[in-house]
């Protein structure tokens, strides 16, 4: 300030009465003008940091809500199952099975096998004792020997009556006389030599033999029986099977029909017989479904050479399957849809896609899926229900446990 200003406001640069000297004022105003300033910049910076800081937590705001909404999934690429094999229920054979009745009524007289028992093809199994044909036998031969003489008798008298006939002696009526009684007692000693005949085959029956090489497995009767001849209400005295080889009949349910044929190997397995398979292979298919069960039956020949496989004893028979090998997912990547069951895939960019599939076959953990899927979709395991068409998600491969593989890494998945 000027000493004019100074004047115009009325206040002295001096005072006369002391003599001191008042601060002049141009100073306290620099003063006053530099704490404004400074107080400026001061609520300018923390303005700034103020707005700075209000940004950049927005943004980490932003950012984190981002994150939250991002979808991280687990995926998986199904696996190709190998060619299955179909297990089926069978019943062993024998190659050759019969009951052994007798043919002749008797008592029995000796037996000579027990069940079990290994006999060849003739070997004699059991005698009868059959005093009535004995007797019949012995009286047929007696007949016989009657009407060979009867008939000697007519041969020679037949002889005389011709030379009779040459000198005209006798009549031609008598001569034909005894030519019809030749002839008859011809006819009479044939038939007798018939009934004599099945006698002795009758009476042959007295010794029962093994009609083929085998095993034993049944025996019925004992030493004293009184055995009745033939098969209607009698009881079988013994029962013969033949154990190498054997024959499987089996039952192919209809949708595996097409795949059967003969000469296909097959595999059977015994409960009985843990971690041991036998190889055979299919000897004749029947020609037709059977109405009743909707079934074809097959019959396959197994080699037995040590008898470890028995006749009657229930087996199952694996069956190599024609149908095409299935893709395998984790069950727990099924959807349950109004529409029908579909899984979700995720594809490069991470967008959802929902496929609808057919399961084939469901083994619990796992599903074999007919059509649906292919080998290199991501199929997300544990879905969310809900999913849809069009998500967005970020993909994670997982390490499968029996139902696919790891799915590849897709450019942009987080590890």
């Amino acid at each position: 300030m000027t000493e004019k200003h100074h004047a115009e406001l009325a206040i002295p640069e001096h005072d006369p009465a002391d003599g001191r000297q008042l601060p002049p004022r141009h100073g306290q105003f620099r003063r006053a003008k530099i704490v404004l300033i400074i107080v400026a910049l001061l609520l300018i910076a923390g303005a700034a940091r103020t707005t700075i800081a209000n940004f950049l937590q927005r943004r980490a705001v932003a950012s984190v809500t981002t994150q939250n909404a991002k979808q991280f999934v687990s995926v998986v690429t199904p696996q190709a199952t190998a060619a299955s094999e179909t297990l089926l229920p069978a019943t062993l054979r024998g190659a050759v099975e019969s009951p052994i009745y007798a043919r002749a009524t008797g008592y029995l007289l000796h037996r000579y096998v027990d069940i079990g028992a290994k006999v060849k093809q003739g070997q004699l199994l059991a005698d009868l004792d059959t005093p009535e044909i004995d007797q019949e036998l012995a009286q047929a031969i007696a007949q016989r020997n009657q009407i060979n003489a009867s008939l000697g008798l007519a041969k020679s008298s037949l002889d005389r009556w011709q030379q009779l006939r040459q000198r005209d002696a006798v009549s031609q009526q008598e001569l034909d006389e005894r030519q019809s009684t030749y002839t008859q007692g011809v006819a009479n000693l044939a038939a007798a030599d018939a009934n004599v005949k099945r006698l002795q085959q009758l009476e042959s029956f007295k010794r029962i033999v093994a009609p083929f090489d085998g095993v034993i497995t049944q025996r019925n009767v004992d030493v004293g029986d009184l055995i009745a001849a033939g098969s209607g209400s009698a009881q079988a005295m013994f029962s013969l099977a033949q154990t190498d080889p054997l024959r499987v009949y089996v039952q192919v349910p209809q949708a595996y029909a097409q795949s059967v044929s003969v000469g296909q190997p097959v595999v059977v397995t015994q409960a009985e017989l843990p971690g041991q398979h036998f190889q055979g292979k299919i000897t004749h298919v029947s020609g037709a479904i059977d109405v009743a069960t909707r079934s074809l039956q097959i019959e396959a020949a197994l080699p037995n050479p040590d008898g470890k496989l028995r006749p009657g004893a229930y087996v199952q028979l694996a069956l190599p399957s024609a149908v095409q090998p299935h893709l395998s997912v984790p069950a727990n990547a099924l959807l349950f849809r109004a529409e029908g069951p579909r899984v979700a895939v995720v594809d490069d960019q991470g967008v959802v896609h929902l496929h609808k599939i057919v399961i084939a076959q469901d083994l619990g953990q796992t599903l074999e899926l007919a059509d649906g899927v292919s080998p290199s979709d991501r199929v997300i395991v544990n879905p969310s229900d809900s999913v849809d068409d069009g998500d967005h998600v970020q993909a994670k491969a997982l390490e499968a446990k029996g139902g696919g593989k790891p799915a590849a890494k897709a450019q942009g998945d987080e590890s």
